[in-house]
């Protein structure tokens, strides 16, 4: 028993070095959130040079989370880290489906893929997002493209069938999803109908006024 005040010492000092780490993770979670959710923002404005300059202000803080927190697996892999990592990758993921990029793989952004799966499939929300502004601007043709997208998106989700454990709720994600493009499909085929009835009836009226 002579050595127990030493032993605990050292695990003091061990918890109070995590729990330091554990904080600064905190923190730039939170403003990494904060960041993803403005360039996002910026992206719906077609505001690409915010857009960029805001996901750049979000990698340099993502590095530094992740340089960190792998440190110590309990820290990383927990909750609002992954998370943090999820709003970061449909951050990227949003921009690039919208301005018709390619999509930046996982290990381009250093991030797990669990987190990058999940934040594919809520770019499916974005995307529907940017589909109604388009059929609110009568850019009919914009929304079905970005439909096209949403069906390919939740397409691919469907052949990820894992445990819940190891996608980290994927399958809830997918089925949010697949809610989410129904309620598009639907929004954009009205949409689509009406201007083929509106062109059908300007057709009309030239050829009576030609008549």
């Amino acid at each position: 028993m002579n050595n127990v005040h030493e032993i605990i010492n050292r695990i003091n000092q061990d918890f109070t070095a995590k729990t330091e780490i554990r904080d600064r993770t905190l923190k730039r979670s939170r403003e990494l959130i904060r960041y993803c959710a403005n360039s996002i923002r910026a992206t719906h404005r077609d505001d690409d040079e915010e857009a960029t300059k805001l996901l750049r202000s979000a990698q340099s803080i993502a590095a530094e989370m992740v340089s960190e927190a792998r440190q110590l697996p309990d820290i990383y892999f927990a909750g609002y880290t992954q998370d943090a990592l999820k709003e970061y990758s449909e951050a990227h993921l949003t921009r690039a489906l919208i301005l018709g990029e390619a999509l930046p793989a996982p290990q381009a952004l250093d991030v797990e893929n669990a987190a990058y799966i999940n934040g594919l499939a809520e770019t499916v929300g974005e995307l529907r997002r940017y589909a109604l502004d388009a059929l609110r601007r009568g850019e009919v043709a914009t929304s079905e493209k970005m439909l096209d997208m949403m069906d390919e998106i939740y397409t691919g989700l469907l052949t990820v069938d894992f445990p819940s454990a190891i996608t980290r709720g994927l399958r809830r994600n997918t089925d949010i999803a697949r809610s989410i493009l129904e309620r598009t499909r639907g929004d954009v085929t009205t949409a689509v109908r009406q201007e083929e009835m509106k062109q059908a009836l300007e057709a009309f009226e030239a050829q009576v006024k030609g008549a």
